[in-house]
């Protein structure tokens, strides 16, 4: 079982557009192979700080998500919301 987690930093007046966007696209990340869990969780003294936490079956599942066209149209729209550049680390758990 693999564990991804993603650091982002918004710009503040993007947080709600990025909410709804991760809210769209959550239910669509679950039915990909190998996703067991994806989560989206909020800094609570830097609200413009986000972490998403992911569950996957293998490292060919998450890649294969990373290169799917849902992952890359959805990086496309979050992308420009960073006030920096996103951090990922993915973990074996």
């Amino acid at each position: 079982m693999i564990l991804r987690l993603v650091k982002m930093h918004f710009i503040e007046t993007e947080i709600h557009y990025f909410k709804t966007i991760f809210e769209q696209a959550q239910p669509k990340i679950l039915e990909m192979p190998g996703c067991k869990s994806v989560e989206l969780k909020q800094d609570l003294n830097q609200p413009q700080v986000f972490f998403t936490l992911s569950n996957w079956e293998s490292i060919n599942d998450l890649e294969n998500y990373r290169n799917s066209e849902l992952f890359i149209n959805t990086w496309k729209k979050v992308k420009p919301l960073f006030l920096q550049k996103a951090e990922a680390w993915t973990f074996n758990s």
